[in-house]
């Protein structure tokens, strides 16, 4: 497999699954019988395309839960609350561009989960559930470089299960609901750091159009123009896009 394929099966981690699943559901030396046509590991490729189907009815759900795209989102959303347009830019921009930030961001895992598990599936010395085993480490690594150890412990003592020697002990079932709301509160404070200037914008016209006497022209109708500028004078969308990256480097 060349460089660029590789690179593409691994745009997402649920993505690779899925590719993975894929070249494994291929039959190979179909045999004529008596029986009539049979395939070497049928009872293999039935597991395959079983495992498919479910990762592509849990694939909005991985998505939201091991990457970073709820927390760019969460951001994106109050950007566009903070500056006042409800529906500029739209949600399909805003959901686009998150999505190719996580790729962005999810790539370097990718191609780890590709090493350990992907290519242990193609040479045949692990099934396909396997291979979703082999893909937790990588996972379990990034998400624990992001979650508080607050949360961690939260989930830790709902599990009842004992307190592990490392981090990296931790059950896949622990790490992601701890990672989900660690995503959440981050995104929270971004949103709230965006709000400040914007609200000091609105203050400021409300105050000046009330002192004037203009009681019948809303504030937002000044206020908006007003937030679009400096949003644009400062080159925010560069300035929320890298601060966002960065926070994960």
């Amino acid at each position: 497999m060349s460089n660029h394929c590789k690179y593409c099966s691994v745009a997402a981690v649920c993505a690779i699954l899925l590719v993975a699943a894929t070249a494994s559901a291929s039959p190979q030396n179909p045999q004529l019988t008596g029986k009539g046509l049979q395939i070497p590991g049928a009872g293999t490729l039935s597991w395959t395309i079983l495992v498919l189907l479910t990762v592509l009815t849990l694939l909005p759900a991985l998505l939201l839960s091991v990457t970073p795209f709820a927390r760019i989102l969460v951001v994106f959303h109050f950007l566009r609350q903070a500056i006042g347009t409800q529906t500029a830019p739209t949600n399909q921009t805003l959901i686009g561009l998150a999505l190719f930030l996580t790729y962005f961001i999810m790539q370097p895992v990718g191609v780890k989960v590709y090493d350990a598990a992907i290519v242990p599936l193609q040479n045949g010395s692990t099934s396909a559930i396997g291979a979703i085993r082999l893909s937790a480490p990588p996972l379990r690594e990034f998400m624990l470089k992001y979650t508080r150890e607050k949360d961690l412990a939260l989930f830790v003592q709902l599990s009842g299960e004992p307190r592990p020697r490392r981090p990296e002990d931790l059950p896949m079932r622990v790490v992601v609901p701890a990672y989900m709301i660690s995503e959440l509160k981050a995104g929270f404070q971004v949103g709230m750091v965006l709000f400040l200037p914007f609200m000091v914008i609105d203050l400021v016209v409300a105050s000046v159009t009330t002192s004037v006497g203009m009681l019948q022209l809303p504030p937002v109708v000044i206020s908006t123009p007003l937030k679009i500028l400096l949003f644009v004078m400062v080159d925010g969308w560069n300035l929320v896009v890298g601060s966002l990256m960065k926070s994960f480097y």
